[in-house]
């Protein structure tokens, strides 16, 4: 679990995660995930953290919870170094697979703050449509960050999950 922790911490917040090009670093502060938040999503059965290593070395993670339906996809996190170089967009279509095969879903659901214009890009060009729902940042919640502005909040992001093929 350490390691997830330092990989989502890496991705996401301080000077580190401005290696890659989805670093939150100019939006928040504050701690990304810690232990004992990532201690529930690994019990219930209706919820996954999907893991990409190379030589026992983590490079990638995304959590997948079940909704009824419809799969949702968070806590998506790539080493910074590795940004841009396939493995973010192979655990993405593993996180999909997965929710439509495993789980019988037909939607895949993320929110994402609507001021990341380059990641909403990114998935848009994956297939995902924003919604215009959008959701407020959990303002004075430290868990989730300590925002540098205060004009953050959250869009809805779908993507259809099409019925397998029969071989």
């Amino acid at each position: 679990m350490p390691a997830i922790v330092a990989l989502v911490e890496s991705a996401y917040r301080g000077d580190a995660s401005r290696a890659g090009w989805t670093t939150e670093a100019d939006l928040l502060d504050g701690q990304r995930t810690s232990a004992a938040d990532l201690l529930p999503l690994l019990r219930p059965p209706h919820s996954r953290v999907l893991l990409a290593e190379r030589g026992g070395e983590l490079l990638a993670c995304a959590h997948l919870e079940r909704q009824g339906e419809a799969a949702y996809f968070g806590m998506f996190s790539v080493r910074p170094t590795l940004q841009g170089g396939g493995v973010g967009k192979a655990v993405l279509a593993e996180a999909e697979r997965f929710a439509r095969s495993e789980w019988g879903c037909r939607e895949m659901q993320m929110a994402v703050i609507d001021l990341r214009t380059e990641l909403l890009a990114w998935y848009e060009r994956r297939g995902y449509r924003r919604t215009g729902i959008f959701k407020p940042f959990p303002y004075g919640d430290a868990r989730f960050g300590i925002p540098k502005r205060d004009d953050l909040r959250f869009e809805l992001l779908v993507k259809p999950l099409p019925a397998e093929r029969a071989a």
